[in-house]
C-alpha cells in the first residue's frame, strides 16, 4: 500500500539515519549509473564500427548531451529542493504548484533547444569540438539527440522530483527499464539496420522517450504530489526558488559542458586518438562518480526534509555518516580503476594509441577520485538548504573554475601530459575551496542547536 505524506514525514525525520540514507540511496545509485551507461553503451558499440572519428564524434556530442541534461537538472533539482523543504513543513498544496511548474517549464525549454539546435546543426558540432574528420558523424549523431531534448529534459525534472519525495524507487524503474532498453536498441539499429552512428542517437533517444512515459506514470501513484497544468504558476517567487535550487545543478552540468568542448579543442591538435581517448575516460569516470553521485542524492530528501523540519543535528549527523560511507567505497573504486585501467579502456576501444593516452588519464584520476566524497556531499548539503551562493560555486569550481583553465593552459605547455593531468589538478583545487565552505555551514547549525532553534 502507497505511503501517506504524513507517513513519509514521520519516515524521513524519525527512522534511523545510516539505514534511512542508505536505503534512499541504493535506487539513486541504480538510476545514476544506470544514467551514465546510455552514453556509456553508445560509446562501446560506436567503437565496433572501428573508427577513432566515429568514437571521438559521441566524445565530442557528450557536450550537447550534457547541456540537455543540465537543464533538465535546474528544473528538476530546483523544484525538488523547494518540494522536500514544503514537504518537511506539510505544505503539500505548495509542493503541488513547484512540480507542475518545474515539469512544464522544463519540457518547453527542452523543445526550444530542440528547434534551435537542429536549425544550426553543423554550426553547433564545430562549435562542439570536431575535427573535419569527425564532423559528419558528429552531426549524424546530434540530429537524433536533438529530436530527445523535450523528453530528456523532462525525464529528469520527473526523476529528481520522485526522489525529493523520498521515493527513489519509481524513479529508479523509469531510468532502468530506459537503459536496458537502449543497450538492447543499439546494436540493433547500428548493425543490423545498418543505421551506423545514428542508430546509436536514436537508440538513446527512443528509450529516454519511453523511460519519461514510465516516469510520468509513476508520479501519478498514490502518495505522491500530482502533476496538473492548473497548477503551473508564472510567477516570480517559483521562478526565484527553481534558479535558488537549480542554479548549482544547471552550473555544474553546463559547465561540465563546457569542459568537453575545451577538452575536445585542447586535444584536437593532437589527432583524432586523443579525442577518443579522453572521451571515452570521460565516461569511465562519470560511470564512476554517478555511484557517488546517487548515494549523495539519498541524501538530499533526507537533508531536506530534516532541513525543512528543524532537526539540525540529525542533518549533520547524516551528512558525517555519507562523508564516510563514501570514502571507503572511492577508495575501493579507485584502486580497480588503477590497476586495470588498460583492459577497461581497451573493452571500449581496441586500438593501442587510444589505449596508450587513456590508461594515463585513467590512472591520474582515479588517484584524486576519494575527493568526491567531501565535494559532492558538501555542494548537494548547500544546495538542499538553499545556499545558492555557495552551492553555485562549488558547482562551478571543478570543471569551471580549475579544469577548463588547467586543460586549456596545460595542453599548450606539455602536450598530452597537461591534457591527463588536468583533471586531478582540478579535483585537488575544487576539496581545498569546499572543506572550508562546508565548516562554516556546519558550525552556523551548531550555533543553532546550541541557541536552542532546533525543533524537539
Amino acid at each position: 500500500m502507497a505511503e501517506t505524506q504524513e507517513e513519509k514525514f514521520r519516515r524521513m525525520t524519525e527512522a534511523p539515519i545510516g539505514k534511512l540514507i542508505s536505503k534512499l540511496a541504493v535506487p539513486c545509485i541504480i538510476s545514476m549509473l544506470v544514467t551514465s551507461f546510455y552514453n556509456m553503451a553508445d560509446t562501446f558499440f560506436v567503437g565496433l564500427l572501428k573508427s577513432n572519428s566515429a568514437t571521438g564524434a559521441v566524445g565530442v556530442a557528450f557536450s550537447m548531451m550534457a547541456i540537455i541534461q543540465a537543464v533538465g537538472f535546474f528544473f528538476g533539482h530546483g523544484s525538488g529542493n523547494y518540494i522536500s523543504r514544503e514537504l518537511g513543513k506539510k505544505n503539500y498544496h505548495e509542493a503541488e504548484k513547484m512540480a507542475a511548474t518545474g515539469f512544464f517549464s522544463a519540457f518547453a525549454a527542452g523543445t526550444a533547444i530542440m528547434i534551435i539546435g537542429e536549425i544550426f546543426l553543423e554550426e553547433l558540432a564545430v562549435f562542439l569540438g570536431s575535427t573535419e574528420t569527425i564532423l559528419p558523424y558528429t552531426m549524424e549523431y546530434l540530429r537524433a539527440i536533438l529530436f530527445g531534448a523535450p523528453w530528456i529534459t523532462s525525464s529528469f525534472v520527473l526523476n529528481n522530483q520522485l526522489r525529493f519525495q523520498g521515493n527513489a524507487a519509481y524513479a529508479m524503474v523509469g531510468i532502468t527499464l530506459g537503459s536496458v532498453l537502449n543497450i538492447a536498441l543499439d546494436p540493433l539499429l547500428i548493425f543490423v539496420f545498418d543505421m551506423g552512428i545514428s542508430g546509436a542517437g536514436w537508440a538513446t533517444v527512443i528509450s529516454q522517450i519511453i523511460g519519461f512515459f514510465i516516469l510520468l506514470y509513476g508520479m501519478q501513484k498514490r502518495g505522491h504530489i500530482k502533476l496538473r497544468f492548473s497548477n503551473v504558476k508564472f510567477e516570480w517567487f517559483y521562478y526565484k526558488n527553481i534558479i535558488g535550487g537549480g542554479l548549482p545543478s544547471l552550473a555544474r552540468q553546463g559547465l561540465a559542458s563546457v569542459a568537453t568542448i575545451s577538452l575536445n579543442h585542447a586535444a584536437g591538435p593532437y589527432g583524432d586518438a586523443v579525442i577518443a581517448a579522453m572521451g571515452i575516460v570521460q565516461r569511465i569516470a562519470m560511470f564512476g562518480a554517478s555511484a557517488m553521485i546517487g548515494f549523495g542524492q539519498g541524501f538530499q530528501p533526507f537533508c531536506g526534509f530534516n532541513y525543512g523540519a528543524g532537526l539540525y543535528k540529525r542533518v549533520k549527523e547524516g551528512f558525517f555518516f555519507c562523508v564516510k560511507t563514501s570514502v571507503v567505497f572511492l577508495l575501493g573504486i579507485a584502486a580497480a580503476g588503477f590497476i586495470f585501467a588498460p583492459e577497461i579502456i581497451a573493452l571500449f576501444r581496441d586500438d593501442p594509441d587510444v589505449i596508450a593516452v587513456g590508461t594515463v588519464a585513467m590512472r591520474l584520476q582515479c588517484v584524486t577520485f576519494v575527493t568526491h566524497s567531501w565535494i559532492v556531499l558538501s555542494n548537494m548539503m548547500t544546495q538542499v538548504i538553499g545556499r545558492t551562493v555557495p552551492a553555485t560555486f562549488l558547482a562551478t569550481a571543478r570543471q569551471g573554475l580549475f579544469f577548463i583553465p588547467a586543460v586549456l593552459i596545460l595542453s599548450e605547455l606539455i602536450g598530452v601530459t597537461g591534457i591527463q593531468l588536468a583533471q586531478p589538478i582540478a579535483d585537488v583545487g575544487t576539496l581545498l575551496c569546499a572543506i572550508p565552505i562546508q565548516i562554516k555551514i556546519l558550525k552556523e547549525m551548531d550555533s543553532k542547536l546550541l541557541s536552542g532553534k532546533e525543533n524537539i
